[in-house]
């Protein structure tokens, strides 16, 4: 299978559009921390090498696509809290991440480029859910890549105020070690409440760490 190309964003241009973001976010399915969503425009004249769906990458390639992806494209970043998520849902925080992303630009895109299935429903600008979009289209793969970044490194800051849960390695995300984190640390204002593992053993009256 071959990997992102610039076709969805020619197909865009041809119709009119001047300015083409990609979006997308990381953290729906962690136990902890924030929802992260990026947005990027890239310059079709300079376009980093190399791009591609964040998970198909190493840690040191997405580093140095980080570097790059700044260096030569515009970049938006923007987080849902924990109590966004619990309060709305994860995929209603998801999506208000990544309208805050897109309005962080400072070029307002003609069309904008989603990955997944949906467009969120306060993104007013014309835009297109594209299915498995990280891996298809290089603005949301360059998306992908600063979103993942920005978000492991959160998760590394908060771990060092938290030590335990292993979130500098886990990212918040329910391994083995998180989950028996949980049963025997108790929680942490980081932890999301209304995910079923948390809320089970907040449920149990376990601790809550301050």
């Amino acid at each position: 299978m071959t990997g992102p190309d610039f076709s969805f964003e020619q197909d865009a241009m041809t119709r009119g559009a001047q300015v083409v973001a990609g979006v997308d976010e990381v953290g729906r399915g962690p136990l902890a921390g924030p929802v992260t969503a990026a947005a990027v425009i890239l310059n079709p004249e300079d376009i980093p090498e190399g791009l591609n769906d964040s998970k198909k990458l190493s840690a040191s390639r997405r580093e140095a696509l980080w570097e790059t992806i700044h260096d030569k494209a515009e970049v938006s970043i923007a987080h849902a809290s924990v109590e966004e998520i619990d309060t709305l849902n994860i995929l209603r925080a998801s999506h208000l991440a990544m309208e805050r992303a897109v309005a962080g630009l400072t070029r307002v895109p003609d069309e904008v480029l989603i990955d997944g299935n949906m467009i969120p429903r306060g993104l007013t600008l014309p835009a297109q859910a594209i299915i498995k979009g990280d891996a298809r289209s290089l603005s949301i793969s360059a998306a992908s890549i600063v979103a993942k970044i920005c978000r492991d490194r959160v998760m590394w800051d908060l771990a060092q105020h938290y030590p335990g849960y292993g979130w500098e390695t886990n990212a918040g995300y329910p391994s083995k070690s998180h989950r028996e984190a949980l049963q025997n640390l108790g929680l942490t204002p980081h932890h999301r409440r209304s995910f079923k593992p948390v809320h089970n053993i907040l449920y149990q009256g376990k601790n809550v760490t301050s």
